[in-house]
């Protein structure tokens, strides 16, 4: 199936009052497209990894007042979640379209992952592309992209992610809502393989 994109009303989602009206516009425009895009890019990603990815679609359950900021559907190793466990990510705040890895505050890996990439940190500033965003917190939108956070900055987000129990590492690319690109469904789709190509040995290292 044909992928259609992402349009402004995908985005809008996000400016709508009070919880149960968000999740009824989220449900209808946004999730079905996230569900399309986790059978399209679960297969892709197993092959990547050697094993078996499945998707996972962001539903909000645990939420009684606070209307989502950002949706998302990850791809994780694990049928039954992937919180857990080293992951992939595409989703949307109301400004933009993020794809990524992430390793999250729930993981055990992190340590793992923090450790590795440390002694592998020449070849993670050759290989990611200096445009590609880090985040140390998959709450807030947006983060420093790596030729801004240099490799002493790099140093700094992955030993907190060693030491501190709250920490995380996200590194992807960041959309604009408004970049032509999105409104290309099958465009995205190259697009996003191939970031998650580039992701391929972080994720590799938090295993």
């Amino acid at each position: 199936m044909t992928f259609d994109g992402f349009t402004a009303e995908d985005f809008d989602v996000f400016e709508i009052p009070g919880l149960e009206a968000r999740m009824e516009a989220l449900i209808e425009h946004v999730r079905p497209k996230l569900h399309q895009l986790g059978e399209r890019l679960s297969p892709v990603l197993s092959g990547l990894c050697g094993e078996t990815i499945y998707p996972h679609v962001a539903k909000h359950a645990r939420r009684t007042i606070n209307p989502p900021i950002d949706t998302w559907v990850a791809f994780a190793a694990n049928k039954r979640g992937y919180k857990a466990h080293p992951h992939f990510q595409i989703g949307l705040f109301n400004s933009h379209i993020f794809v990524q890895f992430a390793i999250i505050y729930e993981s055990d890996n992190k340590s793992v992952f923090a450790e590795h990439a440390l002694k592998q940190l020449d070849d993670i500033m050759k290989h990611i592309p200096a445009e590609y965003v880090w985040s140390g917190d998959h709450m807030i939108p947006g983060g420093d992209k790596q030729g801004e956070l240099g490799r002493d900055g790099l140093i700094k987000l992955l030993e907190r992610l060693r030491t501190v129990k709250a920490s995380e590492a996200l590194c992807g690319i960041i959309i604009d809502r408004e970049d032509p690109l999105l409104r290309d469904g099958e465009a995205f789709i190259d697009k996003t393989i191939e970031t998650f190509k580039t992701v391929l040995p972080l994720y590799k290292m938090a295993l």
